[in-house]
């Protein structure tokens, strides 16, 4: 007699998860806005008005914060832009909001430092140039003596402002840029992303010696294979030291156009996806506006934060029931100024369902001169090409998911 097994039941497809998972660090604190902990990540840009023009840096960090941008960086080259920076803080006070504000202080700058520190909410220090070591043109080698006493001289010129940014409940950004490494430190370690960490991490030092933590960290470069050598491995060091400080990330000198956001999401982008940065600064030759949307697009690429609607759109092909370009912008003016919405817009049925799967709408060509509109999964009506659109927007108020622009 045969006996019949019972059906064998498919195997489960392996589960994949497609989160980030990010690295924990500490939050600190910058005015109303906290970096690391957990938060989203931060978004950052900075002026390019001379800070001596207080109504014209006050306009331009409004024009910033208007359009994302939560933290604003400030350039401090003297002490008279120091007291500037004060009337600044006050008149966005008093005309707009507590924006929260990072002031740039570089060569030299205890005194500028010590000054500014009292007005904005993060003062910025570059470890290269904080104390300016004059280069020796006939130099062969630094003794550890010479090495140990600039050391100390850095140790007496940070702890003033160490304490000052402590004491009032401020922040710090140790930010090393591989264009401007100390002359020791390049004697020491080369020309390199070691080179860069180990300045940071003696900044760093001071800083905890008198108890002090609110500290973000940056390693820039205008190289991304430099730069991510460097955050990577800063993040190594700061894992075996038991280091948990949030990390600012940024490729310096991106240049403009189309190759410098595609040169800041390489380095901005690679290091996201491996959890590692906790705010970002895309930094362009061009008008600092134009940097937050990049910001923005590399943040809701990877789906850090959703600011935006996420177009899904197929390349076009043979297959494609009508101006698929066209379509798309037509789509996207029409819902640009939503928030929360995945919409794609697919040419035909071939892939179209299956591609679009995960978007809450979705516009397809069916048969010439009509377009399906779907639910998520569901096909919910088929209607003519030239009403798409319109009868994109009705589903989408059908919904109550619209706003108005």
């Amino acid at each position: 007699m045969q006996t019949l097994s019972k059906p064998q039941t498919a195997p489960k497809p392996p589960e994949f998860d497609t989160t980030i998972r990010r690295r924990k660090t500490r939050p600190v604190k910058v005015g109303n806005v906290t970096i690391g902990g957990g938060y989203p990540v931060v978004v950052q840009s900075m002026i390019n008005e001379d800070t001596l023009d207080i109504d014209g840096s006050v306009a331009a960090i409004r024009r910033l914060h208007e359009i994302g941008c939560e933290i604003v960086r400030v350039t401090v080259p003297s002490m008279a832009h120091a007291k500037a920076l004060a009337e600044i803080k006050e008149k966005l006070i008093q005309t707009y909001q507590n924006v929260p504000l990072v002031a740039d202080v570089h060569h030299n700058g205890m005194k500028i430092a010590l000054e500014v520190a009292k007005h904005v909410d993060k003062v910025r220090i570059n470890p290269g140039l904080y104390v300016f070591e004059k280069p020796k043109s006939d130099r062969t080698e630094y003794s550890q003596a010479e090495f140990d006493e600039i050391g100390e001289q850095i140790r007496e010129t940070l702890a003033p402002l160490v304490i000052s940014l402590r004491d009032r409940g401020k922040a710090m950004r140790i930010g090393v840029n591989h264009g401007s490494l100390a002359e020791r430190m390049l004697f020491t370690y080369g020309d390199t992303p070691e080179g860069m960490v180990e300045s940071a991490i003696e900044f760093i030092r001071i800083c905890e010696s008198l108890d002090f933590r609110n500290i973000v960290i940056s390693m820039k470069a205008s190289r991304v294979p430099v730069m991510l050598a460097a955050y990577r491995l800063m993040v190594k060091r700061m894992d075996e030291l038991g280091m948990d400080y949030p990390l600012h990330l940024g490729v310096t000198e991106a240049g403009d156009g189309e190759y410098g956001r595609i040169k800041s999401t390489a380095g901005i982008g690679t290091l996201l996806a491996d959890g590692i940065g906790d705010t970002i600064r895309v930094s362009l030759t061009e008008a600092p506006e134009k940097e937050i949307p990049v910001c923005y697009s590399i943040l809701q690429a990877l789906g850090l934060r959703k600011t935006m609607v996420e177009y899904v759109a197929c390349p076009s092909c043979g297959r494609t029931l009508f101006n698929l370009e066209d379509v798309l912008h037509n789509v996207r003016e029409a819902t640009k100024h939503l928030t929360g919405l995945d919409i794609a817009v697919m040419g035909c049925i071939v892939n179209g369902p299956g591609e679009m799967a995960d978007a809450d709408y979705g516009y397809v060509g069916k048969q010439p001169g009509y377009i399906s509109l779907y639910r998520g999964r569901e096909e919910i009506k088929r209607v003519p090409e030239d009403k798409g659109v319109e009868e994109l927007i009705n589903l989408i108020k059908s919904d109550g998911r619209w706003v108005e622009p």
